[in-house]
């Protein structure tokens, strides 16, 4: 009958006594072992956040090397550049800022100068040619 009992309950037969409503068996150490448990996460926790942060720092320290190397701006600074510029530049406006025209495009003056450059380089028999016209 006993054989039958375990193999019913699937050899539970420590738990018997709470599961008919019995006392549990109280672990003296139990509080004590959870806390250090606890600790023990926390610790792991900090160990590896520090680890990252490390990690972290080392990346960033290449970054920066990189941008010096090549005169990149972090995205931050060029917002903030930017930020700045737009500020500065609609002060006393009372409607909203310009679009910025890129270099070349639109400025007649800046185009004339070009072609004035480039007529510079022209040989003087080139040049003729082109008065003549």
């Amino acid at each position: 009958m006993n054989f039958v009992m375990k193999q019913a309950l699937g050899g539970a037969t420590k738990d018997m006594g709470k599961m008919l409503g019995g006392e549990a068996e109280a672990d003296p150490d139990a509080q004590k072992k959870e806390e250090e448990r606890q600790e023990a996460l926390r610790q792991q926790e900090e160990e590896r956040k520090a680890k990252y942060a490390k990690m972290e720092a080392e990346r960033e320290n290449i970054r920066q090397g990189i941008r010096d190397k090549y005169g990149i701006k972090k995205k931050e600074e060029k917002e903030a550049e930017a930020a700045a510029a737009m500020e500065q530049a609609s002060e006393g406006s009372l409607t909203r800022p310009k679009k910025a025209v890129p270099a070349g495009c639109g400025d007649e003056e800046e185009e004339e100068s070009i072609v004035d450059t480039v007529m510079k380089f022209i040989p003087a028999p080139l040049m003729d040619m082109f008065n003549k016209k």
